[in-house]
């Protein structure tokens, strides 16, 4: 039987030289034997949530998370938009329910709550996602290029982007600096 990696923060290993993956964590938001969608949790890009408010033009007057700043949640897609969010009352045209404690939802209406105040007690926005093929991720976690550990909303939403990398690894007790950046199998 397959082991699949849904609900589960990927972390890169030290030696991940790879440009879009080095030294992030990555939450898997769906794994099956058709290929993995995560979402990238600690990147961010020049711009903050109130600035796309303001492209889509949204009165974001009421909102809560203006400031807050876009991650850049993966090489695929990096114009199409992903919310990740604590489950709220209602529902939401596009939405993923992944965990008890996370969701991912595509869909204009949770931008229009959050806009006004509303929505989700806790929510990061992405844009772009990282994606695997049929057997891909497996192949990478073959070749020790991941840790995983499962994913901890603590981690994704109270930890400051900058420091994610690290939290999700002590979640392991590891401390990341102490890995060397070879890789083996014993």
């Amino acid at each position: 039987m397959a082991t699949y990696l849904t609900n589960q923060f990927l972390i890169a290993m030290p030696a991940m030289e790879d440009p879009n993956f080095a030294q992030t964590v990555t939450l898997v938001c769906e794994h099956s034997e058709r290929g993995a969608l995560g979402i990238v949790i600690n990147r961010t890009l020049p711009m903050t949530l109130g600035e796309v408010f303001d492209q889509l033009g949204l009165d974001s007057s009421r909102s809560r998370v203006n400031d807050q700043p876009v991650l850049r949640g993966g090489p695929v897609q990096t114009e199409r938009g992903f919310v990740l969010h604590s489950p709220a009352a209602g529902t939401w045209e596009s939405s993923l329910p992944f965990s008890d404690r996370m969701h991912l939802t595509t869909s204009r209406d949770i931008l229009d709550a959050l806009a006004a105040g509303e929505g989700p007690e806790s929510a990061v926005i992405a844009l772009g996602y990282a994606g695997w093929d049929a057997g891909q991720l497996e192949d990478e976690m073959a070749r020790n290029a991941w840790l995983t550990v499962d994913a901890d909303e603590r981690v994704l939403f109270s930890t400051p982007v900058e420091q994610r990398w690290q939290a999700a690894a002590k979640l392991l007790g590891i401390d990341l600096r102490a890995l060397s950046s070879d890789a083996g199998h014993a």
